[in-house]
């Protein structure tokens, strides 16, 4: 008899024994494995009574919260879908991705209560608006919070013999970077699969203390709801993102294992009463998103001197995580910049995954760290495909392979270091420029906060670099020395031809650096070639 393989099977081995453990810290609540397994089987009963049958959408618009946590498990175990929502989007991308997954009913944060009242009558199939937590209750919203469902509700463990391995249980939706935002479906075996394959590569235990710093609503925190939950860790909740609240959870609660995107990193490094926070208990800390240059691994380790800083990689279509750039045995003996070169890299592949770097004929490139091409990638958790858009699903994966539209090199020991998106290269004068190569460089720059640099219009080279800088408080940088430092680092044609000051830079719901919203605003009234 073959047991389907779900991540149910991880929260129910967390009720059984760890019963009595504390399983989530949420401010100041407290709730055991036990606890929350009752709350988890209340939640899906209030779902059942509100009419919630298999297959049905159940949207989240919510900071990371116990509640929501509970509905990884409370909305699938009943065979619905759970869809939570990105807080940043505009209130035209929720009624869109409300509307294109026809999603049946939506839990909100009183704070989100001004937005949904601005679009709910654009709504066509959410019929249920319930609240998160007390609050004024708008007319609209069912006259019972959240907590007020499940007190109505035995909290006996579910019938979930139903549940199949490849039924869809969650969708989330891509930043649309690139037209519309398109739902990525992910199956039970999807996530059952891919927790198992990060267990075995981060090697989490039920001594592990993991702060979610990754918003849950993005590609399921990184996996952590599924991957602590088997190994009965404990989760400590992250509102938001915030370095001082950061750092007194790592101290009062004693966290093991958080995961930032650059921009965190660098904001947590850089706070100015770090040294006064006992941040002993750190062991890892994982850094994705986005490229991060090995002077940023270097500050985290020095900021942090019990952890080991290590760069990933993953997309929402993969569930997320691909690679990981842990040291081989081999590299074990590196020390200084070629340590942190190495761990600043995109890694290898984890535990389950297999990726290759091809060229546009679908060759592999050679494994030297020069020639480049497009990551693809195959695994258990790839994506079942886009919500409703079987065109748009067979053009990214083609023969088992997921193209991921990364540009990235090989090396002989199987690290790839991503170079750019396809979108973001720059393409000056026929040559092609790296992004990420010229960002890295710039963010070395000792009075650099934070960077990026995009492709703007040219008359004679069609496009060129530019340099968009946010500096450290207290610190100065003319564009002249920040154009020379870059001249002494890189080729003259990689060189930005400017750089504009920012007091900040615009970011996505994880913290990432939207260069599409910089990109427009220098493209407004040029019409960009296509790459």
């Amino acid at each position: 008899m073959n047991i389907p393989l779900t991540p149910l099977r991880f929260q129910r081995r967390a009720a059984t024994l760890y019963r009595k453990k504390v399983g989530v810290v949420c401010g100041g609540e407290r709730f055991t494995y036990g606890q929350f397994n009752e709350r988890v089987n209340r939640l899906s009963r209030a779902l059942q009574s509100l009419g919630i049958r298999k297959g049905d959408r159940v949207a989240f618009l919510s900071y990371n919260c116990h509640r929501l946590l509970e509905a990884y498990y409370g909305v699938v175990q009943i065979g619905a879908v759970l869809m939570p929502l990105n807080i940043r989007l505009s209130p035209g991308e929720f009624t869109y991705i409300l509307n294109d997954a026809e999603a049946s009913i939506l839990f909100l944060d009183p704070d989100f209560i001004p937005v949904v009242d601005a679009i709910r009558s654009n709504l066509k199939t959410v019929s249920t608006f319930i609240l998160l937590a007390s609050a004024e209750r708008p007319g609209w919203a069912i006259p019972r919070t959240y907590d007020d469902l499940l007190a109505e509700q035995s909290g006996e463990d579910v019938d979930t013999s139903g549940i199949q391995e490849d039924d869809l249980a969650e969708l989330f939706y891509t930043s649309g970077t690139t037209g519309d935002p398109k739902g990525v479906m992910l199956t039970h075996r999807n996530l059952y699969l891919h927790a198992m394959s990060v267990l075995a590569a981060h090697h989490v235990t039920e001594n592990d203390v993991q702060l979610h710093t990754i918003p849950l609503f993005h590609v399921n925190g990184w996996g952590t709801p599924q991957t602590l939950t088997c190994v009965g860790g404990t989760h400590v909740m992250l509102r938001r993102f915030d370095p001082t609240t950061v750092l007194e959870l790592i101290q009062t609660e004693r966290v093991t294992i958080f995961s930032l995107v650059p921009t965190m990193a660098t904001a947590l490094v850089n706070h100015p009463d770090i040294a006064n926070y006992d941040v002993s208990s750190v062991r890892l800390i994982l850094i994705g998103g986005a490229a991060s240059p090995p002077e940023l691994i270097r500050a985290v380790e020095e900021k942090f001197p019990s952890a080991q800083c290590y760069s990933g990689y993953g997309l929402s279509e993969t569930s997320p995580v691909l690679t990981v750039s842990f040291l081989k045995h081999e590299h074990q003996s590196l020390t200084g910049d070629e340590r942190y070169r190495r761990q600043a890299m995109t890694g290898f592949a984890i535990p389950g995954v297999e990726v290759r770097v091809v060229n546009d004929r679908g060759e592999d490139v050679k494994p030297d760290g020069k020639e480049i091409g497009e990551v693809i990638a195959r695994s258990d958790g790839i994506m079942l495909g886009y919500w409703r858009r079987p065109e748009e699903t067979a053009a990214i994966i083609r023969d088992g392979w997921l193209y991921t539209g990364d540009m990235a090199t090989i090396d002989e020991d199987g690290y790839i270091l991503i170079v750019d998106r396809k979108k973001d290269i720059i393409v000056s004068g026929g040559e092609n420029i790296a992004s990420i190569e010229i960002e890295k460089v710039l963010a070395s720059h000792p009075a650099v906060y934070e960077c990026a640099v995009i492709a703007v219009p040219d008359d004679k080279w069609g496009e060129v670099p530019k340099g968009l800088v946010v500096l450290k408080p207290g610190m100065t940088a003319t564009e002249q020395e920040l154009l020379e430092f870059c001249k002494s680092k890189l080729a003259g044609f990689k060189v930005p031809k400017s750089i504009d000051f920012y007091e900040s830079l615009p970011k996505g719901g994880t913290g990432k650096i939207l260069k599409r919203e910089l990109r427009e605003k220098y493209w407004k009234g040029y019409e960009k070639r296509v790459h």
